[in-house]
């Protein structure tokens, strides 16, 4: 499915994916080509990052020139390579005696429990993703890096969902604007924050019936990150079009990460790598400031994650939330 505008509305962005749905994976770039100031804020406790102790205050580098978002667990931030090639030959990057050196910090989460554990998005991945990168609408769901993302595994892959890449944005009155693209492949299962309707949990016995993930927790141990690779992490970046210092874009990623908390349950957990990013392109002068920010972007985070699994599609075996609810309907018949 796909969403018009909201994070791609921003001067000097634009969104790009590559997508392997035979091999149920892929990648995400968001370009900033002129820069845009940067920060990382990274809860999960089974992260995989490149390029983000740079992101940290104090450090010489102000300016990224795109985030990737890959699947693929840690092979996938070879794709990162891509992007860098890609920026060095339009000339966008941090100026050295040489030449220039593109600053591309990236997140990866772990997709490879199904379709092609061996296809891995790769530089060629990353290159396309960029070539594919536009101001226009914003392609959700199983596209780029949510390809291969599954949600609400707490009694197993067998009884997971699909999930996806998903984007929301907000506005302040002034008409400052936060966006949020989301890629959601979580442990814990998906609710609307506004209403804590269950969207997404994990499969019960009775068709488009959901179990409850604490309820699974409580009764027995979960699945034993050292006996059963972490198959998660939902990843992301929040951009706005404000004027922020590199320590206001880490408190925008730090408030954000909030969004995550009241979308899914639980986050920030030893099997996730929960890791979000903040750019700040500085073109819109308007009165606003990190406290407003943040708390919409926290709102744009819930909202997209919820998008992410309400507009994915069943891939490699693992139905939709809809697909699943739709079930159920038949079955009332």
């Amino acid at each position: 499915m796909v969403n018009s505008g909201l994070l791609t509305s921003m001067a000097g962005l634009k969104v790009g994916h590559w997508t392997d749905r035979e091999a149920a994976t892929g990648c995400t770039v968001v370009l900033c080509p002129q820069g845009a100031i940067a920060a990382v804020d990274v809860r999960g406790g089974a992260p995989g990052t490149r390029e983000t102790d740079l992101l940290r205050a104090g450090t010489l580098v102000q300016h990224v020139h795109a985030v990737l978002l890959s699947g693929g667990s840690a092979y996938g931030l070879d794709a990162a390579a891509g992007v860098m090639r890609w920026l060095e030959e339009r000339g966008h990057g941090f100026p050295v005696p040489t030449g220039v050196v593109p600053i591309v910090p990236a997140a990866i989460l772990i997709d490879l429990s199904i379709g092609n554990p061996k296809v891995r998005p790769d530089a060629e991945a990353g290159y396309a993703a960029c070539e594919a990168a536009s101001a226009d609408a914003i392609d959700e769901g199983c596209a780029g890096a949510g390809t291969g993302a599954t949600v609400a595994k707490a009694l197993g892959l067998e009884r997971a969902l699909k999930g996806g890449i998903g984007c929301a944005a907000e506005k302040t009155a002034s008409g400052v604007t936060v966006a949020a693209l989301i890629a959601v492949n979580s442990f814990g299962e998906v609710v609307e924050a506004e209403t804590g309707r269950l969207v997404a949990g994990p499969r019960g016995e009775t068709a488009g019936s959901f179990e409850s993930t604490l309820e699974a927790l409580r009764a027995r141990p979960p699945l034993s990150p050292f006996s059963t690779p972490p198959a998660n992490s939902t990843i992301g970046v929040v951009a706005t079009d404000a004027s922020l210092t590199k320590d206001e874009a880490y408190r925008l990623a730090v408030m954000a990460q909030t969004g995550l908390t009241q979308a899914i349950r639980p986050a920030h957990t030893p099997v996730d790598g929960d890791t979000i990013f903040a750019l700040a392109t500085g073109t819109n002068t308007a009165e606003t400031d990190v406290l407003q920010l943040g708390a919409l972007a926290a709102r744009a985070v819930a909202r997209a994650i919820v998008r992410a699994v309400t507009q994915a599609t069943g891939l490699a075996g693992v139905p939709s939330a809809s697909e699943w609810r739709k079930k159920e309907a038949g079955r009332r018949k």
